[in-house]
């Protein structure tokens, strides 16, 4: 390929990454607080972040995108940029299979451990921020990175928006070279050099944070002479 060809390609890898991050900052934000809402106390707390999950859930992410694009300027007289219509329908839709992960991971937790926070007078956003959420993060870290692959993959749907992703811009390439062969495997090499870095990143972060709640890797060795302490810590 020529420099210019190149330079399109990289130009949609780098619209890609800026898709990845907005999307997956807002599919995180929402999962955490639909998530958290579907263990609340009042029901219809839980039925209202149900209903949103399997809404979400239950659509496609494509028609989504579209309803975005152009639906909305129809509407209500709402145009957004594709960039922003891309994050809007995919962080919406992918924090929808988020909320479940939050809440299984929040259900999880040792009940003993809630109790405990009630026997301390602790009030329940106490309880969430101090006891929940800290066991609670290090086991969602593995189905998040999951769904954070997946959504890299769910940015190629933003190219029916003519939006210059890297999918949009190896099409635009394949035309000009009449090559599908060469070009879609740089594109699936590219795609999975990014995923790769993503497992990486988040396989580090799980050891980090596990390994701040006690459940680090320990050798024979160091577990001579410790005495494991409440929630997992030892001493």
């Amino acid at each position: 390929m020529t420099s210019g060809l190149w330079e399109l390609v990289l130009k949609g890898v780098w619209t890609t990454v800026q898709l990845l991050v907005f999307s997956g900052l807002l599919a995180t934000a929402v999962a955490f607080v639909v998530g958290i809402a579907r263990t609340h106390r009042l029901w219809i707390v839980r039925f209202l972040a149900g209903f949103y999950t399997e809404v979400f859930r239950g659509t496609s992410a494509l028609v989504m995108i579209f309803w975005v694009f152009f639906v909305l300027p129809v509407a209500f007289g709402w145009q957004l940029v594709p960039l922003w219509a891309g994050t809007l329908a995919l962080g919406l839709t992918y924090g929808a299979y988020g909320t479940e992960i939050v809440r299984g991971a929040l259900n999880a937790v040792d009940p003993a451990q809630q109790e405990g926070g009630v026997a301390l007078s602790f009030t329940p956003w106490q309880r969430m921020r101090l006891i929940l959420l800290p066991q609670a993060i290090p086991e969602m870290i593995p189905s998040f990175c999951n769904l954070l692959i997946e959504l890299l993959k769910g940015t190629a749907l933003v190219s029916v928006m003519g939006m210059g992703d890297l999918t949009f811009s190896a099409n635009l390439v394949r035309l000009a070279l009449q090559q599908s062969a060469e070009i879609y495997t740089y594109i699936l090499l590219i795609y999975f050099v990014i995923a790769f870095a993503l497992t990486r990143l988040m396989r580090g972060l799980e050891k980090k944070l596990k390994a701040g709640i006690g459940k680090g890797p320990v050798s024979t060795e160091s577990k001579r002479g410790q005495t494991v302490g409440v929630g997992g810590g030892v001493s």
